[in-house]
This record gives structure tokens, C-alpha cells and sequence, in this order.
């Protein structure tokens, strides 16, 4: 009964394992080019950035 328990224990945290490397990989594929077009235009147009006091200009999120 042992035995069963720690191949479940097992098999589970394999799966659970597989989900935490695919998942981040496969949202930065589909969002990635999404995320590198918002970046370019912001940093084209100037847009996002805004004075914050002497000469440093910092990100305004959203």
C-alpha cells in the first residue's frame, strides 16, 4: 500500500512539475510579439513617460 501511495505521490508531482515549465513557455510565445509591439510603439511615440522631477523620466504603468 506503501508503494502505491508514493507512485501516486509521484506521478502527481511529475504532472504538476510538466505544468509549471509548459505554461510559461507557451504564454511567452503567444504573448511575446504582442508585448514587443506595445514596447516598440511606446518607446517610438514617446508615450507612457512622464517627468518626475529633475532630469529622470520615468515608466507610467497603466
Amino acid at each position: 500500500m506503501t508503494i502505491e501511495y508514493v507512485l501516486l505521490i509521484f506521478a502527481t508531482f511529475f504532472f504538476i512539475l510538466k505544468g509549471f515549465m509548459t505554461v510559461p513557455a507557451k504564454a511567452f510565445k503567444e504573448s511575446g510579439p504582442r508585448l514587443g509591439a506595445r514596447v516598440e510603439q511606446q518607446l517610438m511615440t514617446g508615450a507612457g513617460f512622464k517627468p518626475q522631477g529633475g532630469n529622470h523620466i520615468g515608466w507610467v504603468g497603466e
